[in-house]
């Protein structure tokens, strides 16, 4: 692994540490439309990971491992900022399908199920379903959720005090991440083992699908209404009071 003077052979560290930029590259990939291929996010990952060999001192503090996934993840998200990868168009389909979950859960005291939320929208369940899988990619935050279209504080500003604070920090800081974890509990039971298996296993979608009994484009439609139903309560939850 080192050289005579000490220094680490890059040439090992960039072949042992290829299948980690893979591995990060299908995680992050989950979380993205159709329209980004994961090709796209290896390639830009191996930057990450070559800019983290040159950088890498161990007086650093840490592990190689865990300085080059923070490289690597910069590198891809990098790459993303810097294409348009979730149009406008497919974000307002999202906002629609939150606003109806919102009001059917509020109607019906539960979860709404697929099909109620389809005929809601006036669509038939695999144009809803098909809609979900477009919709990869869909966050629980963005940057513009602070803000509503005429400029003015948004739902998730509700969680935040301090106007010079980091608004991401400020909102893990406070009410908002036992908001979420209150989120992820109400989920339906389907849904919410999905979560778990995706950011506390760090299973990808093929494996999820795998454990589930279910088509990989399956795991991602699933992911995406997930995510939605999250986005619904927490706008429901800052609306109607503190958590």
């Amino acid at each position: 692994m080192y050289t005579v003077k000490g220094k680490a052979d890059k040439n090992t560290l960039l072949t042992d540490h290829m299948p980690l930029v893979k591995r990060l590259a299908h995680h992050m990939k989950a979380k993205l439309p159709p329209s980004v291929e994961v090709d796209d996010l290896v390639q830009a990952g191996m930057i990450g990971l070559l800019d983290a060999i040159n950088r890498y001192e161990e007086t650093h503090g840490a592990q190689f491992e865990t300085y080059a996934v923070m490289r690597i993840r910069g590198a891809m998200l990098d790459e993303l900022r810097n294409s348009d990868w979730l149009p406008r168009s497919m974000r307002q389909d999202m906002r629609k399908i939150e606003n109806a979950m919102a009001v059917l859960q509020q109607r019906l005291g539960r979860p709404p199920s697929e099909s109620e939320v389809a005929k809601s929208l006036k669509l038939s369940l695999a144009d809803y379903q098909e809609m979900l899988g477009e919709g990869g990619g869909h966050q629980l935050l963005y940057y513009e959720d602070f803000r509503d279209d005429d400029g003015n504080d948004s739902f998730l500003d509700r969680y935040c005090s301090d106007d010079d604070a980091d608004p991401l920090r400020a909102l893990l800081d406070t009410d908002f991440r036992q908001a979420v974890i209150d989120a992820i509990d109400g989920l339906p039971p389907r849904e919410k083992m999905l979560m778990g298996l995706y950011y506390e296993e760090e299973l990808n979608l093929k494996e999820i699908g795998a454990v589930m009994g279910v088509s990989e484009s399956r795991v991602s439609q699933l992911h995406t209404q997930a995510v939605a139903r999250l986005r619904a309560s927490l706008r429901e939850q800052a609306w109607t009071g503190p958590v």
